[in-house]
């Protein structure tokens, strides 16, 4: 019968060390195979050059290194890059690089599919198969990184949380992930360049204010009116806009950091003056700003972006009441890797 091998990434540095004195080595060897496994992303164990060929061997004995594999990649007109990544398992999730002039940022997934029920969104129609681990996280990060430095010469600046599924449904593995992210012994990025957007889960909103994260916060809101957010947001009905506003109001009290609003306008859904006033209103409990994102059809129709001029009329509406707001151009439409367009069509 053949033994199923751990994932040696799944070990913490303490447990390598000891795993080598337990195996009659010294305990400095656990260090060295973690800075392969994390700040050199080693594939296979044949690449830690620096380990005899004799230990390298016995860790193949006892491991493996479940890596992801860029399966494919698409590049758009606008220099967006999309990534079909495949896991050790052979289920498969997209990542995406969005170049600007002055940054790249990496937008990654945090589950196999999703939890949530959101219409509009083309990942919600699949359902949520499992949730990535740490490594496959990280895994993400790293592949961009190496595309942007490719490909636009420099490394990745920033990281969102925005690809397939909801972070809140996986936090642990989430928060692991940006721990080895923002470690020197990881890619050593300053969380302050990371955010984490939710569809919004109350209790671990103010879990994450109680253990003072450093990473910013993105909520995609969409409506703040309860009917209407229920009607395109289902799971609204368990986690109601007032106990989402109550566990922002704590967020805030604990962190300080501004909250950030993700918010599409539908023709005939939040086109109106009613929908603007009630999303100042819910502006206004913490300091926020509002992201109006471009929408991007997935297929049948049933959501449609609105007019320009509801646009014009929520972004006058949010600055005369001091609320900075930006409306965002989707980047990467054309092959299906802007906002709410990933369900792996490859």
């Amino acid at each position: 019968m053949e033994i199923k091998k751990k994932d040696i990434r799944a070990l913490t540095k303490e447990q390598l060390r000891q795993f080598f004195v337990d195996q009659g080595d010294k305990a400095f060897r656990g260090n060295q195979v973690y800075e392969w496994l994390w700040q050199k992303s080693a594939h296979d164990f044949d690449a830690m050059t620096n380990i005899s060929k004799e230990t390298r061997s016995m860790l193949e004995d006892n491991f493996v290194i479940n890596h992801i594999r860029v399966d494919q990649m698409q590049r758009s007109s606008d220099g967006t890059i999309k990534n079909a990544v495949r896991l050790h398992d052979g289920l498969i999730v997209e990542s995406v690089l969005i170049p600007t002039e002055t940054r790249t940022t990496a937008c990654v997934s945090s589950q196999v599919g999703c939890s949530l029920d959101c219409r509009f969104c083309a990942t919600a129609r699949l359902k949520r198969m499992r949730n990535l681990n740490p490594d496959e996280i990280y895994d993400q990060v790293v592949a961009i990184d190496n595309e942007s430095r490719l490909y636009f010469d420099r490394p990745l600046s920033n990281i969102v949380f925005m690809g397939m599924g909801e972070p809140l449904m996986n936090y642990n593995n989430v928060l692991k992930a940006i721990e080895k992210i923002t470690s020197p012994e990881g890619l050593g990025m300053s969380p302050k360049r990371i955010i984490v957007s939710t569809s919004g889960v109350p209790k671990i909103i103010k879990k994450m204010a109680d253990e003072e994260v450093k990473f910013g916060l993105a909520v995609s809101l969409h409506s703040a009116i309860d009917e209407v957010r229920t009607s395109i947001m289902p799971f609204n009905a368990t986690f109601p806009l007032k106990d989402l506003r109550e566990a922002l109001e704590y967020w805030y009290s604990k962190t300080k950091n501004r909250i950030t609003y993700e918010y599409v306008v539908w023709k005939g859904i939040n086109d109106t003056q009613e929908a603007v006033d009630a999303l100042v209103k819910f502006c206004k409990f913490a300091p926020s700003k509002v992201n109006i994102i471009e929408y991007n059809p997935i297929d049948d129709g049933e959501f449609q972006q609105a007019s320009s001029k509801a646009v014009e009329m929520y972004q006058n509406t949010l600055e005369r009441n001091g609320i900075t707001v930006t409306v965002r151009r989707s980047r990467g439409k054309d092959i299906d890797a802007a906002c709410g367009q990933l369900a792996n069509k490859s």
